[in-house]
């Protein structure tokens, strides 16, 4: 796929750093998004236009939008993810369930609607969203980790209604699952390492066309049950 823009939310660590580094070092321009870009020294050493967003702020998703007015955005990847909670039946902290959907699901679905004319003025026009095989109601052998769970499940019918709806305009959506990665969420005895994750993810998003719009992958490309 030939070069162009992508926007990552939650690029100042984890998932978010690779995909900025790995685009940036293949000659894309990338716009980078977190809440505290001065607390991100290590997105500082990439090539990349550094933004301000807090995915859970309105007023931060609008400025984000007014600040890329007119900029085409090829790839948008919606990464930026909350777990915080790995509890059993009952134990869930509703606060926290609704603070986990409002990062997870509902912030997403608000980012691609503020850059949607982004996205359709651009040549590639995908949307990425990074979700996750725990929220596969088809794949759940385990139970646990209501709000996280129910959060992805959750962002994938967002998404794959926002598929439904956006055909039209030629645009193609993804729900991928990176895979258990070695990340901050993901801790150090994950089989995955974040290279590995994001090589995979991005060979995924450079092949898709939009005859796969609305599709949940994992990072190997393998389709998986809703």
């Amino acid at each position: 796929m030939q070069n162009g823009t992508v926007l990552v939310t939650g690029a100042n660590r984890g998932l978010g750093l690779e995909f900025a580094r790995q685009y940036a070092a293949d000659g894309w321009r990338v716009v980078a998004c977190c809440r505290s870009p001065k607390d991100a020294p290590e997105l500082k050493k990439i090539k990349a236009d550094v933004h301000t967003l807090d995915v859970a702020s309105q007023d931060s998703i609008q400025h984000l939008a007014k600040a890329l007015h007119g900029t085409p955005v090829d790839v948008l990847i919606n990464n930026a993810g909350l777990h915080g909670d790995r509890r059993m039946f009952g134990e869930t902290d509703v606060a926290l369930w609704k603070q986990i959907f409002e990062v997870n699901t509902i912030a997403p679905v608000q980012i691609l609607t503020a850059l949607l004319e982004n996205v359709a003025s651009s040549h590639h026009k995908k949307v990425v969203n990074i979700s996750s095989k725990v929220g596969s109601i088809g794949d759940n052998p385990s139970g646990g980790s209501y709000a996280y769970r129910s959060s992805k499940t959750a962002l994938n019918m967002a998404m794959a209604n926002a598929a439904h709806e956006l055909k039209a305009r030629g645009i193609t959506i993804l729900l991928i699952h990176p895979g258990w990665v070695q990340t901050d969420m993901g801790g150090t005895d994950a089989p995955v390492s974040i290279e590995q994750s994001i090589t995979g993810v991005r060979r995924i998003i450079d092949k898709a066309t939009l005859a796969e719009t609305g599709h949940f992958y994992d990072y190997t490309g393998k389709q998986l049950p809703w």
